[in-house]
């Protein structure tokens, strides 16, 4: 058996807390699945602050340091009540609230002159059915909002939009809800951290989004 190292790496990335909140779902789902093989995948895990220059430099960090594969990136998302496979990503910040250095961007491309929008690179419809076919609550999703989520959805499909590299990596996001603790509606950590094991599978086994 081939050690974990030398596997291909799947980079899966969660949020710290913001807005005065003490966790973030995403990050608490997210790390229990660092160091876990997935078809022949080691998934490697990392905090992504809630900032909006700061948060897509260190996914971009991160990217360069351990080239992976696959790249999905896990929000947290109150009112949802389902694990929400994100469609689209729009080129605006539009912060209805300060992120954690306190920036309010309002109207601001992301990325000046780019696309208006990006498609998700995650085959999100086979997701969908797998994750449903499993008894977890999942639905698509055609808006990741305007806040650090979807600019960093944004720099990341945009980087991969014009990657030279083959074969081509992918990538994605998806938001969760809260856990119990933090409100309603929500779902348990246990079937946050199962369904992304889950869809990491199907993004990997699936050869096209």
């Amino acid at each position: 058996m081939p050690s974990s190292l030398t596997l291909p790496c799947v980079l899966l990335t969660g949020f710290d807390a913001f807005g005065g909140a003490l966790v973030n779902a995403s990050w608490l789902a997210v790390e229990q699945l660092d160091g876990q093989r997935v078809a022949g995948h080691r998934i490697v895990t990392a905090q992504l602050p809630t900032v909006f220059d700061e948060s897509h430099k260190v996914l971009a960090n991160l990217m360069r340091c351990h080239l992976p594969t696959l790249v999905i990136v896990v929000g947290q998302a109150g009112g949802r009540q389902a694990l929400s496979l994100e469609r689209l990503a729009i080129n605006i910040d539009d912060a209805r609230a300060s992120d954690n250095a306190g920036r309010q961007p309002i109207d601001m491309p992301i990325v000046p002159n780019g696309p208006a929008a990006y498609f998700s690179g995650l085959p999100v419809r086979a997701m969908l059915q797998a994750l449903q076919q499993s008894g977890i609550a999942a639905e698509l999703s055609d808006t990741a909002g305007t806040f650090v989520c979807n600019h960093v959805f944004y720099r990341l499909m945009h980087a991969l939009a014009r990657q030279r590299r083959e074969p081509r990596r992918r990538g994605g996001f998806i938001h969760l809800p809260f856990l119990p603790e933090q409100g309603t509606p929500s779902m348990l950590l246990a079937d946050m951290v199962r369904g992304l094991k889950l869809a990491v599978e199907c993004a990997l086994t699936t050869p096209h989004g």
